[in-house]
């Protein structure tokens, strides 16, 4: 094993991720019941990568009760910090003083697996090889920092590019020597791109592996989606009369799933549940823990977090329902296409309502497709919900 520490970057808040990263940092975000950087942290360690370097900034509390020194994960954490954020260059500079002569760097905002490094050359990577990066092949490069090589080597990077390029974009993983830091700007990108300009060999290392990102709320989903399909099927809670389980299933343990219910996988079910009677949960869904599902409910290819209570008679399709949110009966959030902006973005996406966490919400409350809703808003009953609803607001 040529490397033994790597560095990931976590310091980032993902703005464009609003309401969800109100109160925590991209990184902590779940898909399938876990933070993004969970994910990044097993496949270090599947890899045999057990000493990592978090670099940490807004709200860094988040991450450090969760991960601790990383002996509930067989790895040894340790933690330097960004106080500002001025660049992922800039974030990498802060840890200098514990890396070691070689060492990875990953950013803790991708959901990958182990092969997505053991498949590809970069952790045979030598001093005499040098700087690499791993590359993958992507159908959407709009978000992306797009790479082109010449004879196997960087040729170079281009963000975010408006005509057909490349394919290969830059997954945020390199494999760097101590000397990069000599040579360090704001950005890694920009770093590497003047290497390239005086002389330097940049190493590119394309992975078949999983490699995914979310930039908008939306995103969220499909990547639950794709994680669920490889979930294991595991059933550990109690499962009453009459309950139908198709498909691939997780369901954690305390967890009740009542009389006369239905659940299609790909779905998992956090610890310390209670689902139904009569509720149907279809797939490509993930209930965090203690979350409650009230009688003849329906839940679709949604994201519940933990805490989250849905009264009975409510649907909800397509949607994504942060930390603590509690819903009266009746409650209905159903998808369409529809326009949304972020940052000053239009896009056109299939989505249901998006719910910051903390919220109280009324009965017989419609929130309509697109609808974002802050961060400990309270609904009144028998509201229609639509457009950008600010934290903390009232609707009476």
């Amino acid at each position: 094993m040529l490397f033994k520490q790597a560095v990931v970057l976590a310091a980032g808040e993902g703005e464009r991720l609003r309401p969800f990263t109100a109160s925590k940092p991209k990184v902590m975000i779940r898909v399938a019941n876990k933070p993004i950087l969970q994910y990044v942290v097993e496949a270090l360690e599947r890899n045999g990568i057990r000493r990592i370097l978090f670099v940490v900034g807004y709200k860094r509390e988040k991450i450090m009760d969760f991960f601790g020194d990383g002996a509930d994960f067989d790895v040894e954490i340790d933690y330097v910090f960004q106080e500002h954020l001025l660049g992922t260059g800039d974030a990498l500079k802060q840890a200098e003083d514990k890396t070691d002569e070689r060492f990875l760097v990953l950013s803790g905002d991708n959901v990958i697996r182990p092969d997505t490094l053991s498949d590809s050359d970069l952790l045979e990577m030598t001093e005499e090889d040098g700087s690499a990066i791993l590359i993958k092949a992507h159908k959407d490069i709009s978000k992306c920092g797009v790479v082109t090589l010449k004879a196997g080597m960087v040729e170079d990077i281009i963000e975010k590019p408006r005509g057909d390029i490349s394919n290969l974009v830059n997954t945020g993983i390199y494999a760097f020597g101590k000397d990069i830091f000599e040579v360090m700007e704001a950005e890694l990108t920009s770093t590497l791109k003047t290497m390239i300009l005086h002389g330097s060999r940049i190493n590119a290392c394309e992975t078949h592996g999983v490699w995914l990102d979310a930039v908008y709320p939306w995103n969220i989903l499909r990547l639950n989606e794709i994680v669920l399909r490889t979930n294991p099927a595991k059933v550990e809670g109690k499962i009453e009369r009459g309950v139908s389980i198709d498909g691939k299933v997780a369901i954690g343990k305390n967890s009740v799933i009542r009389a006369n219910s239905y659940v299609k996988g790909p779905v998992i079910i956090g610890e310390n549940c209670d689902i139904g009677p009569n509720a149907c949960i279809f797939p490509s869904t993930s209930i965090g823990n203690d979350t409650a599902i009230g009688a003849f409910t329906e839940i679709r290819n949604s994201v519940l977090m933990d805490g989250v209570k849905i009264g009975s008679f409510s649907a909800i399709h397509d949607s994504i329902f942060d930390t603590g949110t509690y819903a009266e009966g009746g409650f209905i959030a159903r998808s369409e296409e529809v326009d949304i902006e972020i940052g000053g973005e239009y896009h056109v996406v299939k989505i249901g309502a998006m719910v910051g966490e903390y919220c109280e919400i009324g009965s017989n409350v419609i929130a309509h497709p697109g609808a974002i809703i802050g961060n400990r808003a309270k609904i009144k009953s028998m509201k229609e919900l639509s457009g950008k609803i600010p934290d903390g607001c009232w609707v009476v």
